[in-house]
């Protein structure tokens, strides 16, 4: 039979049929077999006829039920029934075939390629996330980390405070102690300004004053005897007899 858009198919046909009347299907049809054979062709060419080849392979209970219709109709009067009517192959050209079967071949593919393209999208997505919040609990325990050692430097700072306070030491002790900080503040490479209290200063006055008369009892002590006023006994100096 020829489909609606002009491609021979070859369908090959089960019919199932029963005798009612012995005498109508000996008397009303030279054959009845022949005529059943007949009909069904002539049935099949108008039906597959309207459709074109995609309906036709995807239509076999709509072509049964049609084909069933017009049988039961015209051999009703022969003295026959039919009860059941069924397509068991249809098949288009070979060229069709082999068209067919490249297009499903090419379908195949495509969707193992989407398939493979979404499994590799998923494992990208899951791997930045994993990534990200490696980073976010990373970045907290820096933030936490660091936190910790500031509360740390801020307690030592405090008790440090506290001990000096609690001593209730005088200005000079505070200068010696603000020169011995210098250097560790010198280490910075952000450390560009100094902040020195006037306090600071003055105290730093005293004790320059402090260690200049240090060192002007040192000086007088020095210009007594040449031996800073301590008496030192005079070493004696013995000369062995000589023996003739």
């Amino acid at each position: 039979v020829i489909t609606q858009d002009n491609l021979v198919v070859n369908i090959d046909t089960v019919i199932y049929y029963q005798v009612t009347d012995a005498r109508a299907a000996t008397y009303e049809v030279a054959s009845y077999i022949q005529a059943i054979e007949q009909l069904t062709v002539t049935t099949l060419r108008n039906i597959i006829g309207g459709m074109d080849l995609e309906r036709t392979l995807t239509s076999r209970e709509e072509i049964n039920a049609a084909l069933r219709g017009v049988l039961d109709e015209a051999t009703g009067k022969w003295g026959i029934r039919v009860n059941r009517v069924e397509l068991k192959a249809i098949e288009p050209p070979t060229s069709i075939q082999d068209s067919m079967e490249k297009q499903m071949r090419a379908d195949r593919d495509k969707r193992a390629a989407i398939l493979q393209a979404e499994g590799v999208r998923q494992s990208e997505i899951l791997r930045a996330e994993g990534e990200k919040q490696s980073q976010i609990l990373r970045a907290e325990g820096e933030a936490k980390a660091a936190a910790l050692r500031a509360e740390g430097e801020a307690q030592a700072v405090r008790t440090v405070f506290e001990a000096i306070h609690a001593g209730d030491p005088d200005q000079k002790l505070l200068s010696y102690q603000y020169l011995q900080m210098l250097p560790k503040i010198a280490e910075g490479d952000a450390n560009k300004l100094w902040i020195v209290p006037s306090e600071i200063g003055d105290a730093l006055k005293g004790l320059s004053g402090a260690m200049g008369n240090i060192g002007g009892l040192g000086g007088g002590s020095g210009s007594g005897g040449g031996n800073g006023g301590a008496s030192v006994p005079a070493q004696e100096r013995r000369e062995k007899p000589s023996i003739d």
